[in-house]
């Protein structure tokens, strides 16, 4: 009886090496292959489809560099050779590196590698501390902002979402009219759009759930001019849910640039409001831990790097203690 081949099987080609003692058999499975199965099981577990393609692009030039075939053919110098050719900056080494590990590890886990030699790869990177944004930028950027625009609303309100909630562009991007909660004052956010997959509740004040319906009523009636249909809180000016659109994907990040050089405003761009919602929690009294499960983040390690603590503020805060 033949054997059947699902979404997860693998038709393996056996080899056979001879030696003068014996002669030993072994299943090798294609690159190509094993990166099909790895990408089905992460679309079935939820991954997006972005974070897919990044993996593919920075796994298929590792491959093609080292002219690989076979999963067997991976090896330790095969990686040191392609981030020694890379004419990079380290932090993009580094990224080219998670990329290719994240993938080998799931190699790994599928019983196609045994030993996991790559966690003994590592670039060293002198790490810098960006900034958080300041409220006084975040206060002088709303009253700069042409509200009486469509899209100085928008920008408006998604600014101010992610100064008072935290949350990722990326999550901006997804964000519906039904992940509002204007009775309880919150966002209900279902692990569908979050990076770590986690139902996650933040709260929200009545001045942010007020510039939801105004803006979701100005959203209505541009979606019913261009016969656009979804519930995307922030769209562009044709009605297409920015995470669509491939002319549009960084509205927002492209507008805080702007808006940045325009008002001269150096600590302006999605990262730097993310570090701003940081520090103003710790400024208010919560703790790492609150913040870190606000932030959606398992390492409290990254949460630090988000506070910009200088080591006089550390000092002082740690004084009160003794």
């Amino acid at each position: 009886m033949g054997r059947k081949h699902g979404v997860f099987s693998v038709q393996l080609e056996e080899v056979n090496i001879s030696t003068k003692k014996k002669t030993i058999k072994r299943y090798s499975i294609t690159i190509q292959q094993a990166l099909e199965t790895v990408y089905q099981q992460m679309r079935i577990a939820g991954n997006r489809i972005r974070t897919i393609e990044s993996y593919d692009y920075i796994f298929n030039q590792f491959v093609q560099f080292n002219i690989l075939e076979y999963v067997e053919d991976i090896t330790a110098d095969s990686i040191y050779e392609y981030l020694g050719s890379l004419e990079v900056a380290q932090q993009t080494k580094l990224i080219r590196l998670k990329s290719i590990k994240a993938v080998l590890s799931k190699f790994h886990n599928n019983g196609w590698m045994k030993q996991k030699f790559w966690s003994t790869i590592h670039i060293k990177i002198d790490k810098q501390v960006k900034k958080g944004a300041k409220v006084d930028d975040i206060e002088k950027l709303i009253e700069l902002i042409d509200q009486n625009t469509f899209i100085g609303f928008r920008d408006t309100v998604a600014i101010l979402t992610m100064y008072k909630t935290g949350i990722r562009i990326q999550t901006l991007r997804e964000l519906k009219e039904r992940h509002i909660d204007y009775e309880n004052l919150s966002l209900n956010l279902d692990g569908s759009i979050l990076k770590n997959h986690k139902f996650l509740k933040l709260p929200i004040d009545q001045e942010l759930a007020d510039l939801f319906k105004i803006l979701i009523m100005q959203n209505d009636k541009i979606r019913s001019y261009y016969n656009s249909e979804n519930t995307n809180i922030i769209i562009t000016q044709n009605g297409l849910p920015i995470n669509n659109s491939k002319a549009s994907n960084n509205a927002i990040s492209k507008q805080l640039n702007k808006y940045s050089k325009r008002f001269g405003l150096e600590y302006i761009n999605a990262h730097a409001i993310r570090r701003g919602y940081a520090k103003k929690l710790l400024d208010a009294g919560a703790s790492i831990a609150i913040i870190s499960k606000a932030l959606g983040h398992s390492d409290l390690g990254v949460t630090t790097q988000y506070l910009d603590l200088d080591v006089e503020e550390v000092a002082s805060s740690l004084r009160e203690y003794l």
